[in-house]
């Protein structure tokens, strides 16, 4: 079978393309990296490297790649021939793809190909194919609009696995953890003919999508501003630091406590899960550097991201939220003049009251949340 793939980044390659050659696809990357993409023309392949004392090496083969800036329309035919698509590119570049998957969907409805496809988003974010597919559909006429409604399936996932940023003489060559999570909401599927090996389908994704982002994404961004702001430059380091620690581990206590009230996730398992996460963090052969981790924290502080969503429904129940809220103030003060969100941020900080920066970019209208945010990042500037 065929698939597409886009982003031939780290994770691409490191995560979802490992999974999907391992289930005997041949997985075309679309990039506008032409160093990737020339080398994976050339190759075929490339390997992977498990993090950890082995430093077991994997070799993936059966693929190659398109340069989506030079070669538009060979996008949308492998699109047109294909039997997956997913994404791995960030979610504030799905809406730039859309138009391309828009158009292999016209050209699957042009040559009669009703074989039933799923487009997925393995992204960092809640309800990333279903975004995913408001973009595209700005982009399909009255035939191909109906065409998609029957066989072009959009379902939902969650996905999880460190891939730090690494540099490597070989630009294919990428390092990643042994751990890894992807979970399809199997509601939403229409290829069900497509059954991956090494992905768990579930009935009801929101819960998934909620644990691993209010743990994993939360818990990993907690380590990464706090640690910056106490002069880190790794996550593995900064968790050493017993401030760092014990504010992540308070951080994770209360999102767990959302998450077990809210979803009824067993309380001792949610516990050894959180425990599972904190020492993928702390693995010494996973340097995974802060400013990568702490990149965009505007988004980051978005009102359904990691932090505000929980907050939000934390004090809605009654709950504890004071880790996060001190969380949401580091996000403040995190300063990184090669970060143009971090930049923006803090020029707002320099015009406007911090309460007022933090209603603009939070999306809050809690007086009192607000208040204790803003008093918490004052204290930080002291």
């Amino acid at each position: 079978m065929k698939a597409v793939h886009f982003g031939a980044g780290n994770i691409g390659r490191g995560f979802i393309g490992e999974v999907l050659c391992k289930n005997g696809f041949h997985v075309t990357f679309v990039d506008v990296n032409e160093t990737l993409i020339d080398e994976l023309q050339k190759r075929g392949g490339y390997e992977i490297e498990l993090a950890g004392e082995d430093r077991t090496r994997q070799k993936i083969t059966n693929v190659d790649g398109i340069n989506s800036k030079k070669n538009p329309e060979q996008v949308a035919g492998a699109i047109a021939e294909a039997d997956l698509v997913t994404t791995a590119i960030g979610p504030q570049i799905l809406a730039f793809i859309a138009e391309s998957i828009a158009k292999g969907i016209s050209g699957r409805q042009r040559t009669g190909n009703k074989r039933p496809l799923d487009v997925i988003a393995c992204e960092n974010m809640i309800g990333g194919s279903a975004f995913l597919r408001s973009e595209v559909e700005k982009y399909l006429d009255g035939d191909a609009a109906g065409f998609a409604a029957l066989y072009i399936g959009f379902p939902n996932a969650a996905v999880d696995r460190i891939v730090p940023a690494q540099k490597h003489g070989d630009p294919l060559f990428v390092t990643v953890e042994h751990f890894r999570e992807w979970v399809i909401d199997d509601s939403e599927r229409k290829a069900k003919h497509v059954t991956l090996e090494g992905v768990e389908y579930v009935p009801d994704l929101l819960p998934f999508i909620e644990r691993k982002l209010f743990s994993v994404n939360s818990g990993h961004a907690t380590a990464a501003y706090s640690g910056h702001y106490y002069g880190h430059a790794y996550i593995n380091e900064a968790l050493k630091d017993k401030r760092v620690m014990t504010l992540l581990k308070n951080a994770l206590a209360e999102t767990g406590s959302l998450l077990v009230e809210k979803w009824g996730f067993d309380k001792t398992r949610h516990a050894e899960y959180v425990d599972k996460i904190i020492s993928r963090f702390t693995n010494p052969a996973i340097s995974d550097d802060i400013p990568r981790v702490a990149r965009t924290p505007i988004r980051k502080l978005g009102r359904e991201e990691r932090f505000t969503r929980p907050v939000c429904e934390l004090k809605k129940r009654g709950l504890q939220c004071k880790a996060l809220l001190s969380t949401m103030a580091f996000a403040l003060v995190y300063d990184n003049p090669d970060d143009a969100e971090s930049v923006k941020l803090q020029e707002m900080l320099k015009t406007e009251t911090p309460e007022m920066v933090i209603e603009t970019v939070t999306a809050l209208d809690d007086a009192d949340l607000i208040a204790e945010i803003a008093a918490a990042y004052r204290s930080l500037k002291k």
